[in-house]
């Protein structure tokens, strides 16, 4: 017991630490409405019909953008149709490659489509207001590569505290959205959902490729880069990016969940480190409180991941209940944590891909679809 609650205390002062730069974050993304240069949005769809409405009218809308493309990645619900009804460029996919990831193969595909000097990739289930490319655009002044933390909109309360209490599991093991300071490049994380580059260094770097065969796409394309060099930032755009993720509690627990250890762009050591940290300050002190038994460094640790509750509050739009009562969720994020990290899912819309060795390097462009 007593070196339990040693360890207890060590990864409560590394929270401690990572919590404690949420002191110096960045400032989030202001709007700009204009760009002095050619902003393309590349949008990869895989029936998507049904959700890429309310993406598209607002890229469409935005007067910054130049284009907005569209690439269906082997619909069969009719999202090309749709997309071209709205007036994006539709670019109908290839054949998915032996070992490729489909995002992956899509977003090159856009990327060699496209036309701007900038290039904002977006799901199908983004919101983007007006304004948000430019933003990035700007923000490409400073870094070689953006990604952008959106405002989480949820349905009912238990799916916004099942959605709060997974991303506080983030927050405690990679500290908050828009670090001061660039994290080495294997603690990089980024977000998928929004991203935006320079067109021709991204093709230059043919950096889809690099990451190829990762079902942690996002996060795999940043620290590769970041570790040849790329600055790389992960910036607040909640007032100017929403996103609506999942349909019910049940597929964010299965999708969401499968996505969250990153396993494939991390090592075992590092997988052992993040899950203990996890259910020592989560999970622990809110059985303990159950059970009637806290300590009091798990007092402690549930008032800080109560001030984390408020400060989570932007994160979302409607903050309530739900997020008041994500912390009671937390020992089911520790085990969905645990769960996706000794059983990953590599199957994702129809496809299945072969396991990918945690932490492995990132795979090396090979003759299959190179430029």
């Amino acid at each position: 017991m007593r070196a339990l609650a040693v360890a207890q205390v060590v990864a409560g002062v590394v929270v401690g630490v990572r919590l404690a730069r949420g002191r110096r974050r960045l400032p989030a993304l202001r709007p700009r409405r204009r760009h002095g240069g050619t902003i393309s949005v590349v949008i990869p769809a895989r029936d998507e019909a049904a959700r890429i409405g309310p993406c598209l009218r607002a890229a469409l809308a935005d007067p910054a953008v130049s284009e907005v493309i569209v690439v269906d990645d082997g619909s069969k619900d009719g999202t090309g149709e749709v997309a071209a009804a709205m007036g994006a460029k539709v670019v109908t996919g290839e054949p998915l490659p032996e070992g490729w990831v489909g995002k992956q193969w899509a977003l090159r595909q856009g990327v060699a489509a496209a036309a701007g000097e900038v290039v904002v990739t977006l799901d199908a289930d983004a919101r983007p207001a007006p304004g948000l490319s430019g933003a990035l655009a700007e923000a490409l002044e400073r870094y070689d590569l953006v990604s952008a933390g959106p405002r989480f909109v949820c349905d009912g309360v238990l799916e916004q505290a099942l959605h709060a209490s997974m991303l506080a599991t983030l927050v405690y093991r990679f500290g908050p959205v828009g670090p001061a300071s660039p994290p080495p490049p294997h603690r990089t994380v980024a977000n998928g959902q929004c991203m935006a580059f320079r067109r021709a260094r991204m093709t230059e770097a043919d950096g889809f490729a690099l990451v190829r065969d990762r079902m942690t796409d996002d996060v795999a394309l940043a620290r590769c880069l970041a570790g040849r060099g790329w600055a790389v930032g992960f910036l607040d755009a909640g007032g100017l990016l929403e996103v609506d993720m999942h349909d019910s509690v049940g597929e964010l627990w299965r999708e969401w969940g499968r996505s969250l250890p990153l396993r494939d762009v991390t090592g075992p050591g590092w997988q052992a480190a993040d899950l203990a940290v996890i259910w020592l300050t989560c999970a622990l002190p809110v059985l303990r409180l159950a059970a009637g038994r806290p300590t009091v460094l798990d007092v402690a640790l549930l008032g800080a991941r109560l001030l984390l509750t408020g400060a989570l509050r932007g994160s979302y739009r409607g903050p309530g209940a739900g997020l008041l009562l994500s912390p009671l969720l937390d020992p089911a994020s520790a085990f969905r944590l645990t769960q996706a990290t000794l059983r990953p899912v590599r199957t994702w819309r129809g496809r299945t891909y072969p396991d990918v060795s945690g932490g492995a390097r990132p795979a090396r462009p090979g003759r299959t679809g190179a430029r």
